[in-house]
């Protein structure tokens, strides 16, 4: 395949001689917009003359725009201090594409098309052509154009990333954009003008509903107070008045639109959830499907029922030291080398399935080092691409309008002196991972509009990818993950573990205290599959804990549990086996005495030969000594 600048001036030269560029050589996008500019006539090769609006007019629709154009221009002088190096302009715009403000560096300005580049020029796609302002207020959506991607060669040296900026109702009020040479133009550049769209559309929805009540949400509650948080207005009567697009997403399928109520959309009541936030910040809040959020009201000040009642400040949570089961002799192993590498503050990388227990690990290796400071969990699936780096890094106090006071010190620096977690660390975006790397040479970070501070955390990463194919693929740097995997270590799933018995009463104490397991229960769900590993197990003795307080569970409650389906597995022949029971217990126990002899009497390889667990291996050898 051919590089993008190749493709792009193969279209350009098919353009000149056919009057239309060929789709496969462009993105959707541009060749959308090329196709539009020819629509309206537009020439490559003569450009109608730049537009401007008078002085008047431009004063005029500066101060209409005055509430987003404040909050606008305060992102502006942000992203100018972030986007280092020279040749770059920071743009704001209306919604039909008037250039309302610029700040932008000299090299730039004295630029020979910077001319038309200034306020009160006009940068539709019929006046300009394929551009970032223009195809971005098209779109209504974020793009990238850059260099010969744009439709007139006038604009051909520059890269543009331009994204749209939604007023609370919806509708389009804005577009940032960020323009550079070609040369100059960086990766993360469109990550940092979409996070500044996101904090100017939630400054713009905390000023249009500062009157009401304002609700903060995630699912996790150190994204809380970030720009990834849904935020909800509602009256004190419980309507909904509004939902930023974050509150939208987590809100999915939902009714959660204007005009319905917080009960229609919520389990907990709203006077409960109200009552609870005179007590503390904080609450759980679950949504009509079961979600579970982390939530706090944020304007209290504005309403007497909560107003007056003052916050206790909640001291941050003792850790303490975790039970990770390991009577298993390989987990046993495990855990004894994290707890050496946790005391010694080596970065620790853990592998394994889904729901293996990777956090847990991760937790139990943060109380092993005795560190005093919080265990910080985050999820790198679970962050927007564009919010990453701000999440992680926090942001000083002024750094920008509708900065909460005292800033946000970060994900990094909330773990400082404990440890920071990162969870599905395969999934961090390859431009975030420089950054990190970066973080770990010198253990360095710099908030946003803040000054460096060096942070001790212990360093535990966690993922059921196979990174060294991600690294092949690109998609993951070698460099990382030789910082990370000082040790490295690999929980297996499971149905390959010989401590299923100690699992499953560990975690039945945990779910119920009075509960009692008994052995013909742990014998038959021992001979499960468990593809979800001991998330789904934590799953089935919930729902088996969920009758008669103090009452024993037995074979009979497991099998209405998980019924007759739920006991069949795949053997590597691909038969269905369903269990060691009935009229097949004899069949199946020559079969898994005849794989344990042609295994040389090797528990370990029988198992995965006969797609069992070794408990099931360990059972049928002591059913044939009796």
């Amino acid at each position: 395949m051919l590089p993008a600048n190749r493709r792009v001036e193969n279209a350009w030269m098919t353009l000149d001689q056919r009057g239309a560029p060929p789709a496969e050589l462009l993105s959707a996008e541009i060749y959308d917009s090329w196709m539009r500019c020819i629509t309206l006539g537009l020439d490559t090769l003569r450009p109608p003359e730049p537009e401007f609006v008078s002085p008047a007019i431009l004063r005029q629709e500066q101060q209409r725009c005055s509430l987003v154009r404040g909050l606008a221009l305060a992102e502006m002088h942000t992203l100018h201090q972030q986007i280092a190096g020279s040749n770059f302009m920071i743009a704001f715009a209306s919604a039909d594409g008037l250039l309302l403000d610029i700040i932008s560096d000299p090299s730039f300005s004295d630029a020979s098309n910077a001319a038309s580049i200034r306020p009160g020029s006009i940068w539709t796609e019929g006046i300009c052509g394929t551009n970032g302002l223009g195809t971005a207020a098209h779109l209504k959506r974020a793009i990238v154009v850059h260099g010969r991607e744009h439709f007139f060669s006038r604009y051909n040296n520059l890269t543009c990333v331009a994204a749209p900026i939604f007023a609370p109702d919806g509708e389009l009020t804005g577009i940032l954009d960020a323009s550079s040479d070609c040369m100059s133009r960086q990766a993360h550049t469109q990550a940092l003008v979409s996070m500044a769209a996101t904090q100017i559309e939630n400054g713009l929805f905390r000023e249009h509903h500062r009157g009401n009540l304002l609700i903060a949400f995630h699912n996790r509650g150190e994204y809380l107070h970030t720009l990834s948080a849904g935020l909800l207005a509602v009256d004190t009567e419980g309507r909904i008045l509004a939902a930023n697009r974050a509150a939208r997403i987590l809100l999915h399928g939902l009714p959660a639109s204007s005009g319905r109520r917080f009960a229609d959309v919520f389990r907990t009541k709203f006077g409960t959830f109200v009552d609870e936030g005179r007590r503390k910040e904080r609450q759980r809040l679950e949504d009509d499907v079961g979600s579970q959020f982390v939530a706090t009201i944020e304007n209290t000040r504005q309403f007497p029922m909560i107003q007056g009642v003052t916050r206790p400040r909640q001291p941050p949570p003792k850790e303490v030291a975790t039970q990770f089961v390991s009577a298993d002799s390989t987990i046993a192993g495990v855990v004894r080398r994290v707890e050496s590498a946790a005391t010694r503050k080596m970065p620790i990388l853990i592998r394994g399935e889904t729901g293996t227990g990777k956090e847990q690990l991760a937790r139990h290796a943060h109380a092993a080092s005795g560190r005093a400071g919080a265990f910080v969990p985050v999820n790198c699936a679970a962050l927007p691409d564009s919010l990453i780096e701000a999440e992680l890094f926090g942001y000083a106090e002024g750094a920008f309008t509708g900065a909460k006071k005292g800033g946000s010190t970060g994900l990094f620096r909330e773990a400082d002196g404990g440890t920071l977690f990162l969870d599905e660390i395969g999934d961090m975006p390859v431009t975030l991972q420089a950054v990190l790397l970066r973080f770990l040479d010198d253990w360095t970070v710099r908030p946003v509009g803040g000054s460096k501070h060096q942070v001790n955390v212990l360093l535990v990463s966690a993922t059921n990818a196979n990174l060294h194919d991600s690294i092949a693929k690109g998609r993951f740097r070698s460099d990382l993950l030789f910082r990370l995997n000082t040790l490295e270590v690999t929980l297996p799933p499971l149905r390959e573990r010989s401590d299923f018995a100690e699992i499953a009463r560990h975690l039945i104490e945990k779910i119920d205290p009075s509960a009692n397991l008994t052995e013909s229960a742990i014998d038959l769900l021992a001979e499960l599959n468990w593809d979800g590993n001991i998330r789904e197990l934590r799953n089935v003795l919930s729902r088996l804990s969920l009758g008669d307080p103090g009452s024993l569970i037995d074979a009979s409650a497991v099998e209405s549990v998980v019924g007759h389906s739920g006991s069949e597995r795949l053997s590597r022949e691909g038969t269905v086996n369903h269990g060691l029971r009935g009229d097949l217990h004899d069949i199946q126990r020559a079969h898994v005495l005849s794989a344990f002899a042609e295994s040389g009497n090797n528990i370990s390889r029988t198992a995965p030969r006969l797609g069992v667990s070794r408990n099931t291996i360990y059972r049928t050898l002591r059913d044939k000594e009796t």
